[in-house]
C-alpha cells in the first residue's frame, strides 16, 4: 500500500517546482489570453458553492497503516497504538462531526470504504439517515491503478454494494485510493451507474467529459485543502488551518462575482473529528455562511446540476 503521508508531502514539493518553472516561463514570454476566464454562473443562482467531504475510512485500514507514529516497527509486529488512532475516527470523530453538521445546517458527501462500512454498519446508516451522501471509496484501502479491468470492476462494485446493503443508498460518485485511478476506472464507474468522480485537481469548478460516449461529471478535489496534509503532515495549528482556508474562500468568493467557482474541503474521520478541529470547522463555516450567495452542496447535487446545465464546461472525451 502506498504511503498517503509521503504522497501529500511529495505533491507539495512538486507544486513548488511547478511554480518556479511557471515564473521562469512567464518572464520569457508575453502574456497569453488563451486561458482567459469566461463569464459563467451556477444554474441555481448560487454565487459560490462549497463542497465538503467527510471520509469514512477508519476501521477499514490494513495493519500498520500510516499514522502519526514513526514507521519504525519491526517486521511481523502490529502497531497497536496506531490502530487506536484510527478507532478514534468512528468512535468519536464521525459522531462529533455529524452533530456539528446538524448544528450548522449543512449536508456533506461521505466517501465510504466498503470494509469500514461493514465493520460499523450502524454508523454508516446514521450518516445517510441524517441526510448526507454516501459515495464510493473502494472496498478496501488497496491501490487500484494497477488492477486488471475485471479485478478493478469487482473491487469498485464490492464497495458500492456494501454501501447499498448497509445504508440503502445507491452511491453514484467515486473517490479512488490516493486519487490514483486506472485507465479503466471511469469506464467502469459509468458502467456501474455512477455519474461523477472527484479524482481531478485541474479546476476550481465542476465540468463534463465523455466516458463511453456519455456525459460524465467531474467534481474536482484539492490537495491544498486536505486536513490530513495540513494538520498531520505540515503540523498546522487550528489557527493556521483556519487562516489558509479563509484565504482560499475569500479569493474564490471574489472570483465568483463573474465565474462559476467551487471551494472543496476535506475532513478525515480521525483528523477533523477532534474537538479542536470541529471547533475550527465551525468557525470557518459560520464565516462562509455570512457571505451572500454561498451554498453548501453534496457532490451528487453538484454533479447532477452540472450535467443538466447547458453552460457547463466540457472537456476532452475519455473513451
Amino acid at each position: 500500500m502506498t504511503d498517503r503521508r509521503n504522497f501529500i508531502k511529495q505533491t507539495g514539493l512538486l507544486s513548488m517546482a511547478g511554480i518556479i518553472g511557471a515564473n521562469q516561463i512567464a518572464s520569457a514570454e508575453k502574456p497569453s489570453k488563451l486561458y482567459a476566464p469566461t463569464r459563467s454562473k451556477w444554474a441555481d443562482g448560487s454565487r459560490l458553492v462549497v463542497s465538503a467531504t467527510m471520509l469514512f475510512e477508519a476501521g477499514g485500514q490494513p495493519d500498520n497503516a500510516p499514522s502519526p507514529f514513526p514507521p519504525n516497527m519491526k517486521p511481523g509486529f502490529k502497531d497497536l497504538p496506531a490502530a487506536t488512532w484510527y478507532e478514534y475516527g468512528y468512535k468519536e470523530g464521525i459522531p462529533r462531526m455529524l452533530d456539528n453538521w446538524d448544528k450548522l445546517g449543512i449536508k456533506v458527501t461521505t466517501h465510504m470504504v466498503g470494509s469500514a462500512v461493514l465493520k460499523n454498519p450502524a454508523l454508516a446508516k446514521e450518516i445517510v439517515d441524517r441526510g448526507h451522501e454516501a459515495s464510493g471509496h473502494g472496498m478496501t484501502w488497496k491501490d487500484e491503478y494497477d488492477m486488471s479491468y475485471d479485478e478493478e470492476k469487482k473491487f469498485i462494485k464490492d464497495g458500492l454494494d456494501a454501501i447499498k446493503k448497509v445504508t440503502g443508498q445507491t452511491a453514484i460518485g467515486y473517490n479512488a485510493n490516493f486519487l490514483r485511478r486506472s485507465e479503466n476506472t471511469l469506464k467502469i464507474l459509468q458502467e456501474l451507474g455512477c455519474i461523477y468522480h472527484i479524482d481531478d485537481l485541474g479546476r476550481d469548478e465542476p465540468f463534463i467529459i465523455k466516458v463511453n460516449q456519455k456525459d460524465f461529471a467531474v467534481v474536482p478535489y484539492t490537495v491544498r485543502n486536505n486536513d490530513l496534509g495540513m494538520i498531520e503532515l505540515r503540523n498546522f495549528s487550528p489557527d493556521q488551518y483556519i487562516t489558509q482556508i479563509k484565504m482560499e474562500f475569500d479569493q474564490l468568493y471574489e472570483e465568483a462575482a463573474t465565474r462559476r467557482r467551487q471551494l472543496s474541503l476535506t475532513f478525515h474521520d480521525r483528523v477533523s473529528g477532534t474537538p479542536q478541529m470541529v471547533k475550527a470547522a465551525t468557525e470557518l463555516i459560520k464565516y462562509m455562511q455570512k457571505h451572500p450567495g454561498v451554498a453548501f452542496k453534496r457532490k451528487d447535487e453538484i454533479a447532477e446540476m452540472t450535467l443538466k446545465d447547458p453552460t457547463s464546461l466540457h472537456e476532452q472525451s475519455y473513451i
